[in-house]
């Protein structure tokens, strides 16, 4: 039986990209992620409903997303779906999350940049 684990996300961040680094050195970036639907429900009515996603990005993109990426800014996401379990404070904590494998710009980036408003940052492995 084959399996497929691919997410494709087109959203918002709902807040600026928060950069750290792991003892080995390596950054790590995680943001918020606002998916719009609108539809229309079988009496007419138009709804709108708001999806709200945990993204994590390694490396030197995880970098590149922490300088030019500001709350509101639009990005095309591909990834993975990550399942992670922990225990904190005695009570037992899950979370799923994607993991970027890239990260494209969809606008205007940070502070109006040299860079194009359509950069690609491509995960490096």
């Amino acid at each position: 039986m084959a399996n497929l684990n691919k997410v494709f996300l087109i959203g918002n961040l709902t807040r600026d990209p928060e950069l750290r680094y792991v003892p080995s050195g390596t950054a790590v970036a995680t943001f918020g992620l606002a998916i719009n639907r609108v539809f229309t429900t079988q009496t007419g009515e138009r709804k709108e409903e708001t999806c709200f996603v945990r993204v994590v990005v390694w490396g030197k993109q995880a970098e590149s997303c922490s300088q030019y990426l500001i709350k509101g800014s639009l990005v095309f996401v591909e990834g993975r779906l990550v399942y992670r379990a922990w225990e904190s404070e005695g009570q037992r904590r899950t979370s799923l999350e994607v993991r970027a494998d890239r990260v494209q710009f969809l606008d205007r980036t940070k502070l109006g940049s040299q860079h194009p408003a359509t950069e690609e940052v491509v995960k490096e492995e």
